[in-house]
């Protein structure tokens, strides 16, 4: 049976986060609202309780019933986890003079306590909250302060009970990971058996038991998630697995050949649909980006479903759905947020049982599953690609001619930084989480040879991010941009101007529409 970590979600922004550190520490967790707590799964062992965007006091603010927890299973507090616990067993929690926000060091430390084994004195947190406590339970104590909060980690006495008014799943919390370490796996006993290597095992043993001889269908991206999916159900079923590719004009320069080839030098079997005139056709003229969105959503539905009919005793059908999605799918009230299911409803509308073999991991843990599979790098390190491809990248209307001159300039940029090596031997590819070029729908006065130009400019967006959730511009090198803007200049016909976005998320997204 394999551990696992209940974090228990009340809104927090964070709460994601914390997740995939308690994953990096090979320990299984599982994220559910902060009132779906399941108290008859005997693999928990132990409890994480997320801030909140609420104030304890607040009327609508969640509560949480401790009487089944308090006892039962170490827990951990973190802001307003910590807070509401606080509240909840006697003590006090009010409004801080100012809110607390951005780095603090911690003043005190109780070294030798079990949560703080191996925390320096002066050890740099991140604080984030509005409230503070001002008085602990009574049988609780201080085990660690900063120079503003008092109470910034408590434990009751004599019991795995904690609470921490910073966050130790950010990066600002320099031995943040030191803390959750010593919670997850000295305090409660993980085993830290979770791994790649077991992933892909019991994986492929669990699909080989749900889908026996069945017939399974697969639509490909191109992209990670679906790529490592593909390769999971490939090493259960083998032939039993039928993936299907859809180009739907708006790919990459040579993307679709290029990754069709990919596929079948993995061994699988694929079926690639060259759609582009049907979505160029129903495109034309749609300027409004959430109405290329859904023109191109369904679309993809109706050329997947023409082409997963002819496959007449599929039983299954198979996404690259991973957990991010499905958290971000539910919200805490258990209202839908975000749909992730990029076939729709597919799965009721031709009768097939669904399969998400990737619905347990992050992103980062997909690609550890690919790499521990042996699976060409190229594919597991690329950058994340929107669904409607470079539609969403050009701004206005969209025609065959701007996608060319777009994927030309595209492939210029994503090729350069491929091809730049810096000083430490990594690529600025791999520095970057994500990157592409949006063609603007204006056009700008230029000199090429004697002759005055008026041709479109181009935007190139690279940014940094572990987790998309919060992303900086990447600051590139300006020798780099020179050589990417004068490549494009000189080879992409329709274009004369190159401007960089050095805007970050927030308040800006990543993509432009």
């Amino acid at each position: 049976m394999t551990q696992k970590i209940i974090i228990l979600d009340f809104g927090s922004q964070t709460t994601q986060l914390i997740g995939r550190r308690v994953r990096e520490l090979d320990t299984f967790c599982e994220i559910l609202p902060y009132n779906k707590f399941p108290y008859d799964d005997p693999a928990v062992i132990g409890v994480i309780l997320s801030g909140s965007p609420f104030s304890v006091y607040d009327e609508n603010s969640f509560k949480l019933e401790f009487d089944r927890l308090r006892g039962h299973y170490p827990i951990l507090g973190i802001c307003y986890g910590a807070q509401l616990m606080a509240q909840t067993f006697g003590g006090k929690v009010e409004p801080s003079g100012t809110r607390e926000y951005g780095r603090a060091n911690l003043e005190h430390v109780d070294a030798g306590n079990p949560l703080f084994k191996g925390f320096d004195q002066h050890s740099q947190v991140w604080m984030s909250h509005g409230d503070t406590i001002t008085a602990l339970p009574e049988d609780f104590e201080c085990v660690a302060s900063t120079k503003e909060v008092k109470y910034a980690a408590y434990q009751a006495k004599g019991e795995k009970l904690w609470g921490v008014q910073f966050h130790p799943e950010v990066f600002h919390s320099l031995q943040g990971s030191l803390l959750l370490r010593n919670f997850v796996v000295d305090i409660c006993g993980g085993k830290q058996d979770w791994s790649p290597a077991s992933f892909v095992d019991t994986t492929v043993a669990e699909l080989k038991a749900q889908l026996g001889n069945d017939r399974v269908i697969l639509g490909l991206s191109g992209g990670v998630d679906s790529s490592v999916a593909a390769v999971l159900l490939n090493k259960a079923i083998g032939k039993n697995l039928t993936c299907i590719f859809v180009d739907h004009g708006m790919l990459r320069k040579n993307e679709f050949h290029d990754v069709l080839r990919d596929y079948e030098s993995l061994g699988l079997n694929v079926i690639g649909v060259d759609a582009s005139e049907k979505f160029f056709s129903e495109l034309a003229g749609v300027t409004e980006p959430e109405k290329k969105r859904k023109i191109i959503g369904k679309g993809f539905i109706d050329v997947f479903e023409a082409e997963a009919k002819k496959i007449t005793d599929a039983k299954w059908l198979a996404q690259g759905t991973i957990y991010p999605d499905r958290i971000e799918s539910m919200n805490i009230t258990g209202k839908v947020i975000k749909s992730h299911h990029n076939v729709g409803g597919l799965p009721e509308k031709m009768h097939l049982s669904l399969c998400e073999p990737l619905k347990w991991l992050f992103k980062d843990e997909v690609r550890r599953v690919g790499r521990q599979m042996q699976m060409p790098e190229h594919l597991i390190s690329r950058h994340p690609f929107p669904g409607p491809g470079l539609a969403v990248r050009i701004l206005g209307d969209i025609t065959p001619e701007k996608v060319r001159v777009l994927q030309e300039a595209d492939d210029i940029f994503i090729r350069g930084l491929r091809e730049w090596t810096c000083e430490d031997g990594e690529t600025l590819y791999n520095k970057v989480w994500q990157a592409g070029v949006i063609l603007l729908p204006i056009q700008s006065v230029g000199v090429m040879g004697d002759e005055r130009t008026y041709e479109k400019a181009v935007a190139l967006r690279a940014v940094t991010s572990t987790d998309a959730m919060t992303a900086d511009w990447a600051h590139l090198p300006y020798e780099f941009m020179a050589k990417v803007s004068n490549e494009i200049i000189n080879k992409v016909k329709g274009v004369n101007r190159v401007c960089y976005d050095i805007s970050s998320k927030p308040p800006a997204t990543i993509e432009w529409e």
